[in-house]
């Protein structure tokens, strides 16, 4: 395990480091607490924390584990909270998970799989101590918001590609490549979206149920969070949306190309029909022939297929068959 950091704070200062095995007597207020953030914790380590601060094992282990669906389970007077966080990878979203132990006076992180730690986080709200000095509810918010602003930049780098993609569709044929895009991109949107579900059904709870160790006061800031996470899900909803599009409109323009293609071949194989058939008769070996035997009758023969094929070549065009 990485003990990233394990502090006691009073009055929104950082009094001194602590171990994750010492059980530390805070005061009866909101002001006294401990924030430990820990990443990829073992069996043993965890079995500490839950030692010196009365952790549940069933939410031990599902933090070691670290394989949950976003939720939010109330043991006695203590929150376990489980959230879902994400980031690029090759192109590929990927998933992490950080879990939050949350009592009156402790708060501890578990993080498995994120690509973003918590240090800034922890370094912003240190810088103020009033914000700090409200309690560890207000940790768990940040936490939170924290890590669905994390989503945003994913949701809008691939609307990027997806835009960009819609435009090139117009122009010009989607290849293989770029239809795998569209259905790699598809599964992905899909999967994000059983992610976000329970995230708001998370925020939720922290706005509209009565949760140990979180004050009233606190909720407003949890109805941002929730605010958030609907705005990435509607917005995946729309790529979806445009991504679906794309590919039927493809299909759609295709069919057009192929049908004007057609229509093309249709027209000059028309026009190239008429000086075929006059040669055809011509190529008979039959005596009385139309102009057989008249000195104009070669350039007579070719002023007729040119007229022909003249006027069968303006009325294709003016059908815009050519």
């Amino acid at each position: 395990m990485t003990v990233i950091a394990a502090y006691l704070y009073r009055h929104g200062q950082r009094v001194r480091a602590v171990s994750i095995d010492e059980r530390i007597a805070c005061a009866q207020d909101k002001s006294e607490f401990v924030w430990i953030g820990v990443a990829d914790p073992s069996v043993e380590e965890m079995q500490a924390l839950a030692k010196a601060y009365d952790l549940h094992p069933l939410a031990v282990e599902d933090a070691i584990k670290a394989n949950q669906l976003p939720k939010v389970d109330i043991y006695g007077d203590q929150l376990f909270v489980v959230a879902r966080t994400a980031h690029i990878e090759d192109d590929v979203i990927c998933y992490g998970e950080t879990a939050l132990f949350i009592g009156h006076n402790h708060i501890i992180s578990v993080r498995h799989g994120s690509a973003r730690a918590h240090v800034t986080l922890r370094h912003d709200l240190e810088a103020v101590p009033s914000r700090l000095a409200q309690g560890v509810d207000y940790i768990a918010h940040a936490i939170l918001d924290f890590i669905v602003d994390g989503y945003l930049p994913i949701i809008e780098g691939i609307e990027e590609e997806v835009l960009t993609m819609e435009q090139h569709m117009i122009d010009h044929f989607l290849g293989r490549d770029e239809i795998t895009r569209i259905f790699n991109l598809r599964r992905q949107l899909i999967r994000f979206q059983r992610i976000l579900t329970p995230m708001q059904e998370v925020a939720t709870k922290f706005v509209k149920v009565d949760l140990p160790c979180i004050d009233h006061e606190a909720r407003p800031y949890f109805s941002d969070v929730r605010d958030h996470v609907r705005r990435v899900q509607t917005m995946v909803d729309d790529l979806r949306e445009i991504l679906n599009s794309v590919f039927e409109s493809s299909n759609l323009l295709e069919q057009q190309r192929t049908g004007d293609i057609t229509r093309q071949l249709a027209a000059w194989a028309a026009i190239l029909a008429v000086p075929t058939a006059i040669a055809g008769i011509y190529g008979m070996n039959f005596e009385h022939m139309p102009e057989l035997k008249s000195v104009y009758g070669y350039p007579v023969v070719l002023g007729v297929i040119t007229v022909i094929c003249t006027l069968l070549y303006a009325r294709f065009k003016k059908l815009k068959w050519l």
